[in-house]
């Protein structure tokens, strides 16, 4: 999607060589459907979700260095999945990856694989041996679901859902995915970065002791917005502007603050219990925003006592900073420059930057990597799951001003999902006979008794 991080997939260029590892074996046998006999012997992928996340996505498949083929795409619009296959079939794709050349030897998607639609999905997974989940994340876990119900191996994108119920749809999936050893990478790409991989080395090498404090930042502009069309219905319009609905999109604490709150978790080696906060809409303010807030403040609290003070922020001409800094108890770890320090400022361990690499095509080399060999190596979703629900959390906090449990949120079987997909349904919030959409009151709006 637009505004990824100011480190984004267009701007890592260096390649790196994949990371070594205890594997086991698990049977591999591909259960495609035959699509074209030029792709046979290929590993087949299908694409659902064909904005710019999934065409990114899509490309950095391509271009890793396994016997890959896309033969099946799938997306609720018809323009998006052209517009991505139009990209897909570029001469250069530089722009986009950082490499020159192009990828359309590795494209096979005839016009009967394009599947448009709500139930597209279906038709997509069913012909490709991995899948790329990458739409709105209210979707997601419906689409991983099918995906693991058909015994597909799968990259998808976070956050994994947007409400409790989602996640519970996840996890539920993930047993059984487990059980039929299907490999399954989330694209919290940070986990596949070499700093980030140094930095956690050199964390549970015990250089700062244990984490008594952390700090997280997204802090930036804010993303796109789509203006209402003529006869468009309320469905469609709030398709078109995902990231302004919370079924969609979950508000931005959670579709791209995620990444921050996640690397927390994965050095503290655990989830927060409970959560308090405070947030609101200082400039996205009337019908063209949706329900969500425009800044975010979270105090999230660990088992242990130690507390991660989170901020986001879509404001204009504000500080940006998308960054993750801990304390320990002998030394604090600064995520953004790479280095930690001891407690009164000295360097312990600087990363080379030289070495960094391009987290996301790394997370596709080594998923592909892993399915050509017939291993079974990748097991994401329960972290994606559980942090995609850390950042749900945050809202609910900020939403309602009060302490919000995370065991009591997670299992109190909250859905803001739609009943019914078809664009001539409603969706399960709607504007006001002003056209403004209803919007959460801290100290008024409360989820739970």
């Amino acid at each position: 999607m637009k505004n990824e991080p100011t480190q984004s997939r267009r701007e890592f260029v260096k390649k790196t060589s994949l990371i070594a590892g205890t594997l086991a074996a698990f049977p591999f046998v591909s259960n495609a459907k035959n699509v074209n006999t030029s792709v046979d012997d290929s590993i087949k992928v299908a694409l659902v979700g064909c904005g710019g996340r999934g065409t990114g996505a899509a490309m950095q498949a391509m271009l890793s260095k396994q016997n890959v083929k896309l033969v099946a795409m799938a997306d609720a619009f018809r323009d998006r999945l052209d517009d991505c296959y139009k990209a897909l079939m570029s001469d250069d794709l530089s722009d986009w990856s950082g490499t020159s050349g192009n990828i359309k030897d590795k494209i096979a998607v005839p016009e009967e694989n394009k599947f448009v639609g709500f139930d597209g999905y279906k038709k997509a997974i069913a012909l490709a041996d991995v899948v790329i989940l990458t739409t709105p994340p209210g979707f997601r876990p419906i689409h991983f679901e099918e995906a693991v119900n058909q015994g597909k191996q799968i990259f998808m994108e976070k956050p994994v859902a947007t409400d409790p119920a989602g996640i519970k749809r996840v996890l539920d999936a993930a047993v059984i995915a487990r059980q039929k050893k299907l490999n399954v990478v989330v694209g919290l790409q940070r986990h596949y970065q070499n700093s980030y991989r140094e930095l956690y080395k050199k964390y549970k090498e015990g250089l700062i002791g244990e984490i008594v404090s952390a700090q997280a930042w997204w802090n930036n502009e804010g993303v796109w917005m789509n203006p209402r069309k003529y006869n468009q219905t309320e469905m469609e319009y709030q398709m078109r502007n995902w990231y302004y609905f919370n079924w969609l999109c979950g508000d931005h604490i959670v579709e791209q603050h995620i990444h921050n709150i996640d690397v927390i978790n994965w050095f503290k080696g655990g989830y927060p219990v409970k959560a308090q906060g405070m947030g609101g809409r200082e400039v996205r303010k009337g019908k063209d925003y949706g329900e969500i807030f425009d800044h975010h403040y979270v105090e999230f609290q660990y088992a242990d006592g130690s507390i991660l003070n989170s901020q986001c922020r879509h404001i204009k001409g504000t500080m940006s900073k998308v960054d993750e800094f801990m304390m320990g108890t002998k030394g604090n770890i600064y995520c953004g420059s790479g280095n930690i320090t001891d407690r009164k400022g000295k360097v312990l361990y600087q990363f080379d930057r030289t070495k960094e690499n391009n987290p996301y095509q790394t997370e596709h080399d080594e998923l592909f990597a892993a399915i050509a060999k017939k291993e079974y190596k990748f097991d994401d979703t329960e972290n994606g799951a559980k942090s995609t629900m850390t950042a749900i959390l945050g809202r609910l906090a900020t939403y309602t001003g009060q302490v919000v449990e995370f065991d009591k949120a997670l299992n109190s079987g909250m859905s803001i999902m739609p009943t019914k997909f078809d664009f001539n349904a409603l969706p399960s919030i709607l504007p006001n006979a002003d056209g403004n959409y209803p919007v959460a009151v801290p100290g008024t709006t409360n989820y739970f008794s």
